[in-house]
């Protein structure tokens, strides 16, 4: 599926998953993974899980990635969990971007409920 376009190319789900990824480990986001979920279920293509530091670092993170999905006409269907900022999920339809302090992170352990997804950790 077609969600923009990035120097006139089309950007497909998983191109826009790791291009995120890469983003979010550039502004230092902690283990950042990518998991192709396409095969598993419908509600997207792939989820983008990643940790902030703070709420401040997890504020930033938000931003960063909206910036980057504007100039690139990315629509995204919503965002949630700004108020609290403890879990903001990014929801571009076929990329689905968690990010989390580190202890509701642990508390909710997304990675275990997806443990069947091809799971790729993104370094610096």
């Amino acid at each position: 599926m077609v969600y923009g376009h990035q120097k006139g190319e089309l950007m497909n789900s998983e191109k826009l998953a790791f291009d995120c990824a890469k983003l979010l480990v550039e502004k230092h986001a902690e283990d950042v993974k990518v998991f192709d979920i396409k095969e598993l279920t419908d509600i997207a293509d792939y989820f983008v899980i990643a940790s902030a530091n703070s709420q401040i670092h997890l504020k930033a993170l938000v931003d960063e990635l909206e910036d980057f999905l504007k100039k690139n006409s990315i629509r995204t269907y919503h965002v949630e969990g700004l108020r609290a900022l403890k879990w903001v999920l990014v929801d571009t339809y076929t990329v689905i971007i968690h990010l989390f302090l580190p202890e509701v992170r642990e508390y909710y352990d997304l990675e275990s409920y997806w443990g069947d997804a091809e799971i790729y950790v993104m370094e610096e």
